[in-house]
């Protein structure tokens, strides 16, 4: 490692509240949601680095956390070319975003049929018919305020430190439940006779990076935990879920102007719902007078503050800096003829039931006074066109077998992130994690990247159930392994520079 002297790091922090000014359409259910109000709201938060050698600079990458369900690579490009325009010293191919995954901000996907205004593949009705803002609209407004927080945050930066631990807080539970017949379900019922166990693993480690100005003032925290933020994800509010909490407690206790950059692990079978002992979670929230998005905000709190006192102990103001992108090509998931029996039932239903709700609706338009009429009929247009996209790829299948995935690797000394797309589910973070060289490891799921959602364990797959079927993965397990694999190999080159 190079000295102090030779070498130094500069660090960056800016933040941007996105959240849409009007109502606007929620990601997250299969129906429609048009938002009526603003729980609290949504930030974008970037943090930038700059590593330093002998007065000249030796490497750059900002991060970008938003309160999104995801990121879509429209939304990264257009981010990423407004920055080239205000800091053309900034590589913008550096710079990513990752979503918390909250299920009550708005859709930012790129991909859709503006001439129609309908969003592809979800509510089949337009912006318009719905009362909400244009989509386009708002995209552009968000891109203006997420490029702003990575411009300030590049241009404002200065020598700093970071220091790195881990904690513990139970936050992410396993929500695949498992059955005698060998079946399994999201959110299954764990109080029927059949039930036999929950599917897989949890992960309750807070990891946590610091960073510190030359004052040694504690300017920031990377916080990465196993689980989405989807406590209250039913909502027609804006909300950024238990980060909010997290962010309030946090600086209640730390001092306002910490930046909290939040970041989700790999986690696409984890959610903070509790399947088991509910009874018993929900009386000890209503003992300490808490919500549960208040509760897992002190907990993560605690296992924040709890480990600070020993991170500080150990700055490093010159770390070793790292970053690396690649495009990996994962075979797409194999499907047979077997699998489009169900789907294309589905489809067929859904299909009958959407054209019966359109017809009606057009038969007496006044039910459309009736507070959230859309419900029904977004829903039955959801499942006809997640089932559909089942046949879609296996037409695709034999000319397109592969896509490629972005994967952004970044070392600070003994600190490495690692990102990818997917709501990737834990397993393959634990394989990362327990196969890095680094001393610890922030796989970082849900950054950008237009591949599909789940990426399911081939356990997952064998027991069926949203997230492991063929319409909720475009990779499956053995995709999911060959990233995981990949993934570990350059986060073990970059330990070696």
């Amino acid at each position: 490692m190079a000295k102090k002297e030779e070498s130094s790091l500069r660090i960056g922090w800016a933040s941007r509240d996105v959240t849409p000014e009007r109502p606007i359409l929620l990601r997250g259910q299969f129906h429609a949601r048009v938002s009526e109000g603003v729980k609290d709201p949504l930030t974008a938060t970037a943090l930038a680095l700059e590593s330093v050698l002998a007065g000249q600079p030796n490497g750059q990458a900002v991060l970008v956390s938003c309160d999104y369900v995801a990121i879509s690579e429209g939304l990264q490009s257009a981010v990423r070319d407004r920055l080239r325009e205000r800091v053309p010293d900034l590589d913008a191919r550096n710079v990513f975003l990752n979503a918390t995954h909250t299920h009550t901000g708005p859709d930012t996907r790129f991909a859709v049929a503006e001439e129609t205004g309908t969003l592809p593949e979800c509510q089949g009705l337009s912006e318009e018919e719905l009362g909400a803002m244009k989509r386009s609209e708002y995209l552009s407004f968000a891109a203006d305020r997420i490029a702003d927080s990575a411009a300030e945050a590049w241009r404002t930066r200065a020598a700093g430190g970071i220091g790195f631990g881990v904690g513990h807080a139970v936050v992410g539970l396993n929500r695949r439940v498992s059955y005698f017949n060998g079946g399994t379900r999201m959110y299954g019922e764990t109080d029927d006779p059949e039930f036999s166990h929950i599917e897989g693993h949890e992960d309750h480690s807070v990891n946590v990076m610091c960073t510190w100005n030359e004052e040694r003032e504690l300017t920031g925290l990377v916080i990465n935990v196993a689980c989405p933020a989807q406590v209250t994800e039913e909502l027609y509010e804006v909300s950024a879920d238990y980060w909010h909490e997290t962010r309030v407690e946090l600086r209640r206790r730390l001092g306002e102007s910490l930046f909290v950059l939040p970041q989700c692990s790999a986690a696409g079978d984890q959610s903070p719902h509790v399947l088991v002992n509910k009874a018993a979670e929900g009386r000890m929230l209503r003992l300490a007078g808490r919500t549960q998005r208040q509760d897992i905000g002190v907990r993560i709190a605690d296992a924040v503050t709890a480990s600070l006192p020993f991170i500080e102990k150990d700055i490093d103001w010159a770390p070793a800096f790292v970053h690396r992108v690649e495009a990996v090509e994962l075979p797409v998931r194999k499907l047979s003829e077997e699998d489009l029996r169900g789907p294309r039932a589905e489809v067929e239903k859904f299909r009958v039931q959407y054209e019966t709700l359109r017809k009606d609706l057009e038969a007496h338009p006044e039910k459309r006074q009736t507070p959230r009429w859309y419900r029904e009929i977004t829903m039955t247009y959801s499942g006809m066109m997640w089932n559909q996209r089942v046949e879609k790829r296996f037409k695709e299948q034999g000319e397109h077998p592969t896509r490629p995935v972005p994967v952004h690797v970044v070392r600070l000394g003994d600190v490495v992130f690692a990102t990818n797309p997917f709501e990737y589910y834990l397993d393959f973070g634990m394989q990362i994690k327990a196969r890095s060289k680094a001393v610890q490891t922030f796989v970082i799921q849900l950054a950008a990247g237009d591949v599909g959602s789940y990426l399911p364990t081939l356990r997952s797959t064998a027991g069926h159930g949203y997230g492991s079927v063929p319409a909720s993965t475009m990779i499956g397990p053995d995709g999911g392994r060959l990233l995981a694999t990949r993934t570990v190999e350059i986060i073990n080159e970059a330990m070696a520079l």
